[in-house]
């Protein structure tokens, strides 16, 4: 294995080659299935386990989106389960609070300890989302019980977005969805992940949107908001006068464990039980947040 060891320069980040697409190959398969790209997860592994802590880990971790979730995408344009209405919305909320978090990031925590926290803090709310969120399918039908596993009839207006799936139809506030967007873009920013994997839980939590039609949905605006963070780290001198951009060559290696993964991750979904999902996410998740936030008062 000695062979694929490298040192990736721009991070000073010394693993093996096969290292971080299979690490991202692993978590996209199975966080792409509740609509999150899994970078939630990557930025603590780089940080933890590859010692990567500068403020370019979250370029790093943004790179990971850009390459990884045409995967995502593309398998849910394929399926019908691509709500577009929905996906133009998110991003449209979340761009502007994804730069605010950007600059909150490169500005105010670029320490590594402090930075850990926040992580750790953010996770662990994550992870009670998903948990409440098993705790309310208690009892209820799993998906693909009824009905075509496919979207249809989707209309919008400038008060409403609506569509038919599995035999029901879904209604909420076009207003709630961009506002929702808009804060936790925020929070996204300054983590690195682009917000889609706040927004999917929150979605499903408070608006009563179905998982399996969120998921395509909120990938697309990590996507997006994904695209305009790497410019900006790559480009806009902010921290101590400089630009941050990520290391390219460890961004694109897990990127594309992410594309694979996504891609399978998506296509598998409507046969995975949704609360064995994420009861795995979760148990991930509050390790790493148990952790993070220890350390830091270690």
């Amino acid at each position: 294995m000695d062979f694929f060891r490298i040192l990736f320069p721009v991070s000073g980040v010394e693993t093996s080659l096969l290292l971080p697409p299979l690490v991202a190959f692993i978590i996209s398969f199975f966080s792409s299935m509740a609509g999150i790209t899994g970078a939630f997860l990557i930025l603590p592994f780089q940080m933890s386990i590859l010692g990567f802590t500068a403020p370019s880990v979250s370029a790093t971790n943004l790179l990971y989106n850009v390459v990884g979730t045409p995967g995502g995408i593309l398998r849910y344009i394929r399926e019908g389960r691509m709500v577009w209405p929905l996906a133009l919305a998110i991003s449209l909320g979340t761009l502007p609070g994804v730069l605010a978090g950007y600059y909150i990031r490169v500005r105010f925590l670029p320490d590594p300890r402090a930075f850990k926290l926040f992580v750790g803090v953010i996770l662990l709310y994550i992870g009670v989302r998903l948990i409440q969120k098993i705790m309310q399918r208690e009892g209820q039908k799993t998906a693909g019980q009824d009905g075509e596993f496919k979207i249809s009839n989707v209309s919008c207006s400038f008060t409403r977005m609506g569509y038919d799936f599995q035999a029901r139809r879904v209604e909420f506030s076009l207003a709630s969805i961009i506002a929702l967007a808009l804060a936790v873009g925020i929070i996204g920013g300054i983590y690195g992940i682009g917000g889609g994997a706040i927004i999917a839980p929150f979605c499903v939590a408070f608006l009563n949107i179905p998982v399996h039609t969120v998921a395509g949905a909120a990938i697309f605006g990590t996507f997006v908001t994904s695209v305009v963070g790497v410019a900006v780290y790559s480009l806009v001198p902010l921290y101590n006068g400089q630009p941050a951009p990520p290391d390219w060559l460890l961004g694109i290696l897990f990127g594309l464990g992410g594309l694979l993964g996504m891609y399978l991750g998506a296509s598998c979904q409507k046969y995975v039980p949704e609360k064995i999902i994420q009861a795995v996410l979760g148990l991930i998740i509050f390790t790493v947040a148990a952790n993070y936030i220890l350390q830091f008062f270690k």
